[in-house]
């Protein structure tokens, strides 16, 4: 079975098809990189607004606990001895640092998967119609930092929307 034909239901499988649509993961990382935003959180943010999941102020506050935990814990830990390693670094052994940073990218994507499976598990079940992406990634980001990036926001929302294989098995938009 291809992701595409894959439940969206999952946040896990959604997250891979939304992150490997055209654009997504480049605003995802501009995000990131530019404006200190969790792609993970900001894909639970897109989940929940595909999938007619309302979170609370409390769902999406405990949201950011949880993924702020596992970014400063362990997921931004492992980033940046894997970008360390990806450049040349004198009496290593090109191969060798090579073979580590893939292991720790791995550890990295797992960690990044049990953030996604915890946060899964936070704010209701889908009772509603999809909303726009803009509209759960904006109330996610406006707790997750004091300044919200509307610009990099509005540029994810429409990468998202441009996904069509996001949208199998959900209700109409």
């Amino acid at each position: 079975m291809s992701l595409a034909e894959k439940s969206p239901a999952d946040l896990w499988d959604w997250s891979l098809i939304a992150y490997g649509a055209p654009g997504v993961a480049e605003a995802c990382l501009a995000l990131q990189d530019h404006h200190d935003q969790n792609v993970p959180l900001l894909l639970w943010s897109g989940w929940c607004a595909a999938t007619g999941r309302r979170p609370d102020a409390e769902d999406i506050e405990a949201a950011c606990d949880t993924a702020r935990t596992w970014a400063d814990t362990t997921i931004e830990p492992l980033r940046a001895v894997r970008r360390t390693l990806k450049r040349m670094i004198p009496d290593l052994d090109p191969a060798a640092r090579e073979a580590v940073r893939e292991q720790v990218k791995a550890a990295e994507l797992a960690a990044e998967r049990h953030l996604l499976a915890a946060l899964q598990g936070i704010g209701p079940t889908s009772s509603a119609a999809p909303r726009p992406y803009i509209d759960g990634l904006t109330a996610t980001a406006r707790v997750w930092d004091r300044v919200v990036p509307r610009q990099a926001l509005q540029l994810l929302a429409a990468r998202l929307d441009d996904a069509p294989a996001l949208l199998d098995g959900l209700p109409a938009r």
